[in-house]
């Protein structure tokens, strides 16, 4: 990532403010400096010269009154920094979101999930140390440094043209050392990304692990990653050291380079105290930007890092919606008016894949008031399906809900849907199938439960991350139940259920059909994909996808 990506600006409207009351506050902190030298310059000169101490008192009022405003400035651009670097982290987190939204399961199936929690959690964290470090003495180098050069040439030619001179120096170091900085900390975020990917890996699969008595392997597994972690973050810190040493050299070495001309024109007297003192104060001021770049860019590497890995999810770009449906995209939620609709219907819908065809010209009606059963063999392209209801996958062909044309952009508001992941968070089981709601309704989550084949769950009891507490069949039919409970909170005319009861027995998957068939006793579309005997034998409508579809 660039020194200030324009992108960041593109995605984080925030970014711009705080340049904006960073250019005035560092504007306003180097006029502050030049005051501090001359007043300072000015106090000592008089003293020399043996001014009595009433003539000085207004000078030296002066000098404190630029030591407060100096400090009340710096104070103000920790403040804005702090400030700009949430609201970009909110921004820039809601965006990323948004766009994982926008590209839905199917795509997020094929990215790793630690690599996107680690990035949209923790890897944004790491910019407040861009906003509070690095960017602020970028905004100093590319205002304060000219200025204060100016102000040397102005006063004291000789030091002003040395510093030109030998400033170019440091950035040439800086260009150095941050090829090997990011070549390192390129390293350690991949290291840290691998280890957050194994944790998680072992965390999902410890029950397993556990009953095959391979957990202490994935021990010992873990303990190589950390150490792998720990290894490349003290190579970081060593090159951070290191780097900052050599840039601290140059630039005292520059300025002691100036200081050594001005201290040999003092004694030849080709140059005034005031002049000389002035400019000895301004030459380190004229440095220190530009070496706080340098060291604070160590500091801004992770946040850097984590921001290229947001850019190129939010820039690249999605599957195109096909031309034959893009016409009939509506910004509105489509909500048929009066009554329900009296079917979904499925008119030559085809999905690609690349260069292959996963559902191929299929046509079908699911009606209203029926229990509709989706069939078919593992990889035939039954999910793929679902995601194309939902407008996650691309298709071409036509979809209608009713009468009305169905658009892969068009909001969902008329569908509940549950998946074959539960996806459940910590917290109650009445949360969990509430999800969503403002205000949940007690009498309407005990009926989801119920109708889901879960009445004996107590609505209160309390789950750990992922529904710790639960099994796995108990686990499904909540995910079940909020999908019921959004069907009847929201009176959503259609629901589906991505293989509700692969994990329940005989009872609980008969109490779940009873469910359902109440549901769609309402006049409500309901279909479910599904192999099962028990669903295939209850089922009014019974689709075999291998029938019209070619893999």
């Amino acid at each position: 990532m660039r020194p200030l990506d324009p992108r960041l600006l593109k995605h984080a409207t925030a970014a711009r403010w705080f340049l904006l009351v960073g250019a005035v506050l560092g504007l306003a902190q180097t006029l502050a400096v030049v005051a501090f030298a001359w007043l300072l310059s000015q106090s000592i000169t008089l003293a020399v010269a043996g001014e009595s101490l009433d003539s000085l008192r207004t000078t030296v009022a002066a000098l404190a009154a630029v030591v407060v405003v100096r400090a009340v400035i710096v104070w103000l651009l920790e403040v804005a920094a702090t400030r700009g670097a949430a609201a970009v982290k909110s921004q820039l987190r809601t965006a990323v979101l948004d766009r994982l939204a926008e590209r839905g399961p199917d795509w997020l199936a094929g990215q790793q999930d630690a690599r996107v929690a680690t990035v949209v959690t923790s890897g944004l964290d790491a910019l407040d140390n861009y906003f509070a470090r690095y960017l602020p003495q970028l905004l100093l180098t590319a205002i304060a440094t000219p200025i204060l050069v100016l102000v040397m040439l102005w006063q004291d030619p000789a030091s002003g043209i040395t510093v030109i001179i030998v400033l170019p120096f440091i950035p040439i170091f800086m260009i150095l050392i941050g090829q090997a900085t990011q070549t390192v900390q390129r390293q350690q975020w991949d290291a840290l990304q691998r280890l957050s990917a194994g944790f998680l890996d072992v965390v999902g699969g410890l029950a397993t692990l556990k009953i095959f008595g391979r957990d202490r392997r994935q021990a010992a597994r873990l303990t190589d990653l950390t150490d792998e972690y720990r290894g490349r973050t003290m190579t970081v810190l060593r090159v951070s050291f290191l780097s900052g040493f050599v840039l601290e050299l140059a630039a005292s070495l520059s300025v002691a380079l100036i200081a050594v001309s001005i201290g040999l024109r003092l004694v030849d007297g080709s140059l005034l105290l005031g002049v000389g003192l002035f400019v000895l104060l301004l030459a380190p001021e004229a440095f220190l930007p530009l070496r706080q770049v340098g060291a604070q860019f160590h500091a801004a590497a992770d946040g850097l890092a984590a921001a290229e890995e947001v850019f190129a999810i939010l820039d690249d770009d999605v599957a195109p919606v096909p031309a034959s449906v893009v016409a009939a995209q509506r910004p509105a939620a489509l909500r048929p008016a009066g009554r329900r609709p009296e079917q979904l219907s499925f008119d030559d819908v085809t999905v690609r894949r690349g260069d292959s065809t996963t559902i191929e010209r299929f046509s079908q009606d699911f009606p209203a008031a029926r229990l509709s059963v989706l069939s078919g063999p593992s990889g035939v392209g039954k999910s793929t399906l679902i995601g194309a209801l939902q407008g996650f996958v691309p298709f071409d062909g036509t979809l209608r809900l009713g009468t009305e044309a169905v658009a892969s952009g068009d909001r969902r508001d008329w569908l509940a849907w549950a998946g074959q992941r539960p996806g459940l968070f910590a917290g109650t089981v009445s949360g969990n199938v509430a999800l969503g709601a403002t205000v949940t309704d007690d009498a309407l989550v005990t009926t989801a439960l119920h109708w889901a084949g879960a009445g004996d769950l107590d609505p209160g009891l309390h789950l750990g991350v992922n529904g710790a507490g639960l099994s796995g069949g108990q686990a499904q039919r909540v995910a079940a139940a909020r999908a019921i409970y959004r069907c009847l909170a929201l009176d959503c005319p259609v629901l589906v259920l991505d293989e509700p009861s692969s994990a329940l027995d005989s009872a609980a998957e008969s109490d779940l059909i009873e469910g359902l068939r109440t549901l769609a006793g309402q006049g409500r579309i309901v279909i479910v994909v599904s192999h099962r005997p028990a669903f295939v034998e209850a089922a009014d409508l019974v689709v075999r996808l291998e029938e019209v579809s070619h893999v």
